[in-house]
């Protein structure tokens, strides 16, 4: 499987950004999980906003501290995915669904092992932080990202509703 690395957003990855967003699109999957809203807002504006959020002093009012990466393929630096890992939950909706880490990998790409990889390099991240244990919430019918995080040392700690109604499986994942 080939190699993958994660990487803060920058400009020159605006034209690999927008035709990953345009994948998900196309597959009619309008959400992007663990993008920080690549799918909602343009690239620039975007970039501007998961900047001010890697800083403690310039995040959104209503959210956390994050660091969202791109997961880039190293033989030919596509973008295969994105992570979004949040520094603390001191925000009621990540308290209770969302987590520390959220991410999504490009609908082409899937089943490749790149989900693993992925939250792997996310949870050495986490750990420099320095974090002791972080939190995922996946839908309960979402069986390949349940396998992901099982497969990093994932303990399924509760099943509840989510605000759409479905089924939400919450993890925690030891880092120490």
């Amino acid at each position: 499987m080939p190699e993958i690395a994660l990487e803060l957003p920058r400009a020159d990855h605006e034209q690999r950004a927008n035709e990953f967003k345009q994948e998900f699109l196309l597959h009619q999957e309008p959400v992007i999980n663990g993008s920080a809203l690549l799918d909602r807002m343009d690239y620039g504006e975007w970039l501007a906003f998961t900047t001010r959020n890697r800083d403690p002093e310039t995040v959104h009012p209503d959210w956390v501290p994050a660091s969202t990466f791109f997961a880039v393929r190293n033989s030919d630096h596509s973008i295969v995915g994105m992570i979004d890992i949040r520094h603390h939950l001191n925000n009621a909706f990540l308290a209770s669904y969302g987590g520390h880490i959220g991410y999504s990998v490009r609908p082409g790409e899937r089943r490749k092992g790149y989900a693993t990889q992925m939250l792997r390099l996310a949870l050495a991240y986490a750990a420099s932080l320095p974090l002791p244990r972080v939190m995922l919430g996946c839908y309960a019918d979402n069986a390949a990202s349940a396998k992901t995080i099982l497969k990093c040392g994932g303990q399924l700690t509760a099943t509840k509703p989510y605000t759409d109604g479905r089924l939400m499986n919450i993890y925690w994942i030891e880092l120490a």
